[in-house]
């Protein structure tokens, strides 16, 4: 929150007073209404949960580059036999979406030449393909941060982003004890457009005052990119290599290694892709990335969100494709299956079959339906099954 005091003096900036044309701005407007079920074995209770979430903001037209925005964010459970992780019900399986109504961002932002510029406040940052830094964008709470963030452009295929994170504001809300934590942490990333693909190194040095276990420096390289094999088809490729090892207020030593390969084939409308994902453990505690959007990694029954301490490795395969009924209102289909066995592939720990079907009924109104069946060959690793019924609305 300390970073967020420097709003009022940036937003008196001359260039703001001075301007020639007044600011018309825009209003955001994002809702989403969704319906979950979870069935977990070892909890009598099946959980349900019906909650609508609303953003409300505006944001100010640019002037000399200048942007201000403002954004609201409440959450309100209209069915609530579920544990929220806040609301004490804890014989229900958990679904992380309490009520809550908040500030989701209150940000300044400069857009410089090139795609470069500055965003100082509350604000939302995804890095990459968020397996590091994310906003845990399928929950219905935002996870924000109060940070400074500079990008800095010499060239359309080179960026160099830094951002220093002050405070983390976490899916679980105000009324957790976790629900923030405090931050004195440095990202600092380099990518570039290249023959073979984007090309990015990062370094994330993460150290939380009142969650010192989640401290840590991971330092990564990754490559992503695909060629054409034929008209119409192209192979797609991904490896990834980070090392992690303890940093700041971490109260123990480690050090350890994450990996993830893919390759698959895609055309206009489908894609298929065969992958492995590993992260390792030492016994004691495993690879983790707490910033990250865990739901989209590890199979979307979230089970592996903490990394176990003897790792996981995730060998998965996907497919989608999009069926044109009309051409306002493609579906979408989705499909993944996971196999998980410990970092060092000795332990079976669970496979896990993933569908989700979605479609635009209008221009600003959306629908899903998803499911993930996980089934668990670990007492800690227990079956479970969600459904999720979504609406979603942006204006």
């Amino acid at each position: 929150m300390r970073i967020l005091w420097l709003l009022p003096l940036a937003v008196a900036l001359p260039t703001l007073a001075q301007a020639a044309e007044p600011a018309l701005g825009q209003f955001l407007l994002d809702a989403r209404l969704r319906y979950e079920t979870v069935s977990q074995d070892g909890l009598a209770k099946d959980a349900r949960a019906l909650t609508l979430r609303t953003r409300l903001g505006y944001e100010t037209a640019a002037v000399h580059g200048v942007k201000l925005l403002v954004e609201g964010e409440n959450v309100t459970a209209l069915d609530g036999d579920y544990n929220s992780q806040v609301n004490g019900k804890t014989a229900y399986p958990v679904i992380a979406d309490p009520e809550t109504t908040q500030l989701n961002r209150l940000q300044l932002s400069w857009a410089g030449p090139l795609g470069g510029g500055a965003t100082v406040g509350r604000q939302r940052l995804i890095l990459d393909n968020a397996r590091f830094i994310g906003n845990v964008g399928f929950r219905q709470t935002e996870q924000t941060f109060d940070a400074v963030t500079l990008v800095y452009r010499p060239s359309p295929k080179l960026s160099l982003t830094y951002a220093y994170l002050d405070k983390v504001h976490r899916i679980l809300g105000d009324d957790h004890a976790q629900g923030s934590w405090r931050s004195d942490s440095h990202i600092v990333q380099i990518a570039a457009k290249t023959a073979v693909g984007q090309v990015s190194a990062s370094a994330y040095l993460l150290d939380f005052a009142n969650a010192p276990a989640q401290s840590s420096a991971t330092y990564d390289i990754r490559l992503s990119g695909s060629r054409p094999l034929s008209s119409g088809l192209a192979v797609t490729y991904e490896a990834q290599y980070a090392r992690q090892s303890d940093y700041g207020n971490s109260p123990t030593r480690f050090t350890l290694d994450y990996l993830d390969l893919a390759v698959g084939l895609k055309t206009k409308t489908s894609a298929v892709a065969l992958g492995v994902e590993r992260l390792d453990g030492d016994g004691r505690r495993g690879f983790q990335t707490p910033l990250a959007t865990l739901h989209a990694f590890q199979g979307w029954a979230d089970v592996f969100l903490t990394t176990p301490a003897s790792g996981v490795r995730d060998l998965q395969l996907t497919a989608s494709t999009s069926v044109t009924a009309s051409k306002a209102h493609p579906v979408k289909l989705q499909a993944a299956v996971h196999r998980f066995d410990a970092a060092d592939g000795d332990t079976r720990l669970g496979d896990e079959l993933d569908l989700a079907v979605s479609a635009p009924l209008t221009p600003r109104l959306s629908a899903e339906l998803a499911a993930a069946a996980f089934d668990g060959d670990q007492p800690a690793f227990r079956d479970r099954t969600k459904v999720w019924l979504t609406l979603a609305y942006k204006l």
